[in-house]
């Protein structure tokens, strides 16, 4: 049965978007318990996508000169052969090889991950397996690679990885990061790498199904773009943070966050307390 959104739910719900959507716990899967705990239903795959928007558009802000430099350097590459071997070309390149699978995976499966990988047993299975998965990677990863080491294999690697995140639960950031680190990148350049690596895939998801969602006579655009800039400006702060946070710190937090977090999901999901859809 359809529920509209209230404004509450809307502030709400851009707040943890914008706090979870960088950090490597997974935005989809607290947006999925928020919502289940407080009773407001699943907000969808849409208002997700959406909502994501703002948290880009975070990343564009925040790494524009990066992303001027890039597309500059990568366009310029066309006429000039001794720009192609720089790393501003090549990454222009390496982020179209790597946006690849999660394109290809999510028009594959898009029925799949809107209805049965939001069920919350598999999102608290997930939460652990990559919450160890990262944990592993951040501590014997060599972490000696970077960002200027990037080559077609890592690009293509760091691409699978990122379509993990398709599943909610997984987080893209988390996975995008954990293939870095397994790779042998530093936790700065994995880090940034993946922020640049998630924005034609989500921008163009969002705006997909921001096209879908626009015939919906439920959809409540007022909410949904409450949200959205509420997890603009949150997001922006969380990307500064984050980035000040890698150069000296490990991920281990994020890890224990994402076993207890996952474990407390499976108590309140086996005690009936919360449902699984």
């Amino acid at each position: 049965m359809y529920q509209p959104m209230s404004w509450f739910e809307a502030v709400v719900l851009g707040l943890v978007q914008g706090l979870t959507e960088f950090l490597p716990v997974s935005s989809s899967a607290h947006i999925l318990i928020v919502s289940r705990l407080f009773g407001w239903g699943d907000p969808g795959a849409a208002f997700t996508a959406v909502s994501q928007i703002g948290t880009e558009a975070a990343v564009l802000i925040y790494f524009r000169r990066d992303i001027a430099r890039i597309l500059s350097a990568w366009f310029r590459s066309f006429r000039d052969p001794e720009l192609r071997k720089g790393i501003d070309a090549r990454m222009g390149w390496y982020v179209i090889i790597g946006t690849i699978p999660i394109a290809a995976l999510g028009l594959t499966f898009a029925s799949e991950i809107e209805t049965t990988a939001r069920n919350l047993w598999i999102v608290a299975t997930v939460l652990i397996v990559f919450g160890l998965v990262l944990g592993v990677a951040d501590r014997f990863g060599r972490k000696t690679k970077e960002l200027q080491s990037l080559n077609v294999r890592d690009g293509v690697l760091f691409g699978i990885g990122q379509a993990l995140a398709l599943i909610p639960g997984v987080s893209r950031s988390g996975a995008t990061i954990s293939t870095g680190l397994a790779l042998g990148y530093s936790r700065y350049a994995a880090t940034r790498y993946a922020f640049l690596l998630a924005i034609p895939a989500v921008l163009a998801s969002g705006l997909y199904e921001a096209t879908k969602i626009g015939n919906d006579p439920n959809v409540q655009w007022a909410q949904t773009l409450i949200a959205t800039a509420i997890a603009l400006v949150v997001g922006y702060l969380v990307i500064a943070w984050l980035i000040r946070w890698v150069t000296t710190r490990s991920y281990l937090p994020f890890v224990i966050y994402r076993v207890v977090l996952g474990a407390a999901l499976l108590v309140l999901l086996s005690t009936g307390v919360i449902s699984a859809t």
